[in-house]
C-alpha cells in the first residue's frame, strides 16, 4: 500500500512539490521507493555476487531463530560461509565511500599545488594561517619563504599520501597518542589511502581472506584511511584556498528561488566550481545579460554538499538536501541544474525533461545520459563558469507556466569549523576548548553528539533526525552536524541562537552565554573529519581522559543511504566513538557479523556500532553512552559548589 505524501517528509515545501509532481505526473525518488521494494537478501548482506558461480543467496530462515546446524549450511558455492559473505559486502561499502572521499580529496590536493604553482589563477591561498599550522603539523620547512613556495613543498607531500605503500598516514600524528598506539596494536594505522582501497578490494575478491573477523578489522583501517585521510586532506585544502568557514546567516528550503530571476542550483561535492559560480554570478556584466533576457537578475542556491560549501563561505542560499533534488526542478522556475559528483539521482535527467530545465554536468568522472555535459577546467576557471550561467540565462525565456515555488524558507547559521568554536568559547588570545570541557564537567552540558548523514525514502524524509536531535538537545546534549542532515535541521529552525529555548536548562544556558545555537553546522559530509580534530582539541585540554573513547562523546546517522556514511561511521568507531545508525543495517542476515560489530570491536576500539531505527530510542542509547562515560571520568553527579575561606584554602596548599 503507497504512503500518503504526509508520510513521505515533514517538509512542507518538500510536500507541497510532491503533490505537485503527482498532479504533473512526474516520478519521483519517493515514488520509486514506494514501488520499489528493496531486495531483503541484499539488505542483509547475505547476497554474494562476486564471481560468476553466483550470485549466492543465503538468507536468514524468515519467523525463527536459525538453528547451528541451519548456519553451516548456509554456504556459497565456493563454501563461504554467510558470515564471509556479509563481511565481504560491508567491507566492499567501507571502501566504496573511502574511495568517494579519496577521491576528492586527491582532486583538492592536485588543485592546491596548481595553485602553488600559478597555474590555476582563479584561485589564491586564503587562509595563510591555516596554511602555516599544516605545514608545521607535517614538518614542512617555514622560515622566510613564500606561501607559494611552502604552498608547493605541502601540496606534494599531501599528494603522495594518496599513493604512499608503506609507513603511515601522516595526519595520523594529530589522533592522541593513545589512540595512535591502538591502531598499531591492532595494524589497523593506514599507510596510504589508495593502498587500503585496493586491498580491500583483493581481500574481498573470491577466495582471498576468509576470515570475517579479519576483513571486518581491515575495514576498519580503509575507514581510517578516509577519516584521518582523505577526508582530512580535502578539508583542510578547501579551508586553505577557499577560506576557514566562520558563522553566516541565510536562509534555507525551495522558498529561496525566485519568481522574476534566473535560477540556477549548484549540486554535488566539488567546491571549486561552486566558488567560481559564487564570484560570476555578481559579476555586472553577466547580471546585465541576464536583464537582456527579462529577468531582474540571476539566483544562485545550493543543493545537498555543495549548498553546504557555498553556504558556509560566501552566504548563498540553500535550496535543500538529498531527497529535494528532483523537486527543485518540480517548481519549474529553475533554469539550470548545474551538478558535478556524488548523490546526484539520474532521475534528474528525466524530471528535466518535462520542464524546461537544462541539466548539465561539469564532471568527466559524472556524465548523465540526456545531460548535457559542459567540462568544467579549473586552469580557466571564471570562462568555464561564464559558459554555464549563460546557458542558463538563454534558458530564462523557455520557462512555461507550470511555476510554483514553495513560500517555505528558514533562517540559518553556518560554518562553526573547528577554528571557529575554538575562538567562540576562548575569544582571540585564549582560544580553547577548556570551556566546553568546563561546562560538560560540571553538567551544564551533557555531552556532545554527532549527527549527520543523507536522507532516505525509506524512512519519513528529515523526520528521524529533527526527532533525534530535539530529544538530544532538550537532554543537553550538544550537537553538532554536516551534509543533508545539517540542513534537514536548518530548516526546522534548530541552527539559530533562539532554539536555545528548546534545549535543556544547562546547553540553554551556555548557548544564550556564548550566543550560539544548539545545534552547530560543522559543513559538507567531508568535513566530518572536523569532528574528529574537535574531540582531539577535548582530550588535548584535559579533563575528559586521555583517548577520544574517553569522551562523553557519540555519532549517528538516522537516515542514512550512502556507502560514505558507512565508512564515516567505521573511522568514528575506529577512532573510540559509539555510532548508531538508523533506517537499515546491512549485516542482519549475520548474527556473527553483527555481533562482533555491536559488541567485539568495543573491546579493540572503545568504539562500537548500534542499530536503531527509532530516532527517539536511538537518541536514548547515545545518552545512555554518554552517560557511561561521564561515570567513567567521575563527573556523573552534580558537583555542589562551595565558597572557600582562607582556613579551607590553606588546607588545599599544605595536601
Amino acid at each position: 500500500m503507497l504512503r500518503k505524501d504526509e508520510a513521505k517528509s515533514v517538509d512542507p515545501a518538500t510536500l507541497s512539490m510532491l503533490e505537485k509532481a503527482t498532479r504533473e505526473g512526474i516520478s519521483t525518488a519517493f515514488e520509486r521507493a514506494e514501488q520499489m521494494s528493496p531486495c531483503p537478501i541484499g539488505a542483509d548482506g547475505t547476497c554474494c555476487a562476486f564471481c560468476a558461480m553466483g550470485p549466492c543467496r543465503v538468507p536468514l530462515p524468515r519467523g525463527r531463530e536459525e538453528t547451528a546446524k541451519e548456519n553451516k549450511r548456509r554456504r556459497g558455492v565456493c563454501g563461504a560461509t554467510v558470515e564471509t559473505i556479509a563481511a565481504r559486502n560491508f567491507v566492499r561499502k567501507i571502501a566504496a565511500g573511502t574511495a568517494s572521499h579519496g577521491d576528492h580529496g586527491r582532486v583538492m590536493a592536485k588543485l592546491f599545488l596548481d595553485i602553488a604553482k600559478g597555474k590555476a589563477p582563479a584561485y589564491k591561498i586564503k587562509d595563510e594561517q591555516k596554511l602555516l599550522q599544516l605545514a608545521l603539523d607535517l614538518g614542512v620547512t617555514i622560515g622566510d619563504r613564500s606561501n607559494e613556495e611552502i604552498a608547493v613543498d605541502l601540496g606534494e607531500l599531501l599528494c603522495k599520501e594518496f599513493g604512499k605503500q608503506e609507513g603511515e598516514l601522516l595526519l595520523l600524528k594529530r589522533a592522541p597518542l593513545k589512540r595512535q598506539e591502538l591502531w598499531r596494536k591492532w595494524g589497523i594505522a593506514p599507510r596510504g589511502i589508495d593502498i587500503e582501497v585496493v586491498e580491500s578490494m583483493h581481500r574481498t575478491n573470491m577466495g582471498t581472506d576468509q576470515d570475517y573477523k579479519d576483513l571486518l578489522n581491515f575495514g576498519a583501517k580503509v575507514a581510517l584511511a578516509d577519516g584521518w585521510g582523505g577526508s582530512m586532506i580535502g578539508t583542510e585544502i578547501q579551508d586553505i584556498i577557499f577560506g576557514t568557514p566562520a558563522p553566516i546567516l541565510n536562509q534555507i528550503n525551495l522558498g529561496v528561488l525566485k519568481e522574476d530571476e534566473v535560477n540556477i542550483i549548484l549540486h554535488g561535492h566539488e567546491p571549486q566550481l561552486a566558488e567560481t559560480m559564487a564570484v560570476v554570478c555578481q559579476d555586472p556584466k553577466m547580471i546585465d545579460y541576464a536583464k537582456t533576457k527579462g529577468a531582474n537578475g540571476i539566483n544562485l542556491a545550493g543543493m545537498c554538499c555543495t549548498a553546504n560549501e557555498m553556504l558556509m563561505r560566501h552566504g548563498v542560499p540553500n535550496a535543500g538536501n538529498f531527497l529535494q533534488q528532483e523537486l527543485a526542478i518540480v517548481t519549474g522556475a529553475l533554469e539550470a541544474m548545474v551538478v558535478d559528483v556524488q548523490c546526484i539521482m539520474q532521475g534528474l535527467a528525466d524530471t528535466a525533461s518535462c520542464y524546461h530545465t537544462k541539466l548539465i554536468t561539469t564532471d568527466a568522472r559524472g556524465k548523465i545520459q540526456d545531460a548535457t555535459h559542459m567540462q568544467f577546467d579549473e586552469h580557466n576557471a571564471y570562462e568555464s563558469a561564464k559558459a554555464i550561467i549563460r546557458v542558463a540565462i538563454d534558458n530564462y525565456v523557455n520557462r512555461g507556466e507550470k511555476v510554483r515555488i514553495p513560500t517555505q524558507k528558514a533562517d540559518m547559521i553556518a560554518g562553526f569549523s573547528h577554528e571557529t568554536i575554538n575562538y567562540l568559547l576562548g575569544g582571540m588570545f585564549r582560544a580553547s576548548y577548556r570551556p566546553l570541557n568546563d561546562n560538560i564537567i560540571n553538567g551544564r552540558i551533557r555531552g556532545v553528539a554527532g549527527v549527520v548523514g543523507c536522507n532516505n525514502p525509506r524512512t519519513t524524509h528529515d523526520a528521524g533526525n529533527l526527532a533525534m536531535v530535539r530529544e538530544l538537545i532538550k537532554n543537553d546534549v550538544l550537537v553538532l552536524q554536516t551534509g543533508c542532515l545539517a540542513m534537514a535541521s536548518g530548516k526546522a529552525g534548530l541552527m539559530v541562537p533562539e532554539a536555545a529555548e528548546f534545549a535543556g536548562d544547562g546547553l540553554r544556558s551556555v548557548c544564550e552565554a556564548v550566543g550560539i545555537p544548539p545545534v552547530l553546522h560543522v559543513g559538507a559530509c567531508i568535513d566530518n573529519s572536523r569532528l574528529l580534530i574537535a574531540a582531539t582539541a577535548m582530550v588535548k585540554d584535559g579533563g575528559l581522559g586521555d583517548d577520544l573513547s574517553d569522551l562523553p562523546v557519540v555519532g549517528a546517522a538516522p537516515e542514512w543511504m550512502s556507502e560514505k556514511a558507512l565508512a564515516i561511521g567505521q573511522y568514528f568507531v575506529a577512532s573510540g566513538v559509539f555510532t548508531v545508525f538508523g533506517t537499515t543495517w546491512p549485516t542482519t542476515g549475520s548474527k556473527e557479523v553483527s555481533e562482533f560489530l555491536f559488541k567485539e570491536m568495543e573491546q579493540m576500539y572503545g568504539g562500537m556500532w548500534a542499530f536503531e531505527p527509532n530516532p527517539v530510542k536511538a537518541a536514548h542509547l547515545m545518552i545512555e553512552r554518554i552517560d557511561q562515560n561521564r561515570k567513567a571520568l567521575g563527573i556523573d553527579t552534580a558537583r555542589e559548589r562551595v565558597l572557600y575561606d582562607m582556613e579551607m584554602r590553606r588546607e588545599l596548599e599544605a595536601v
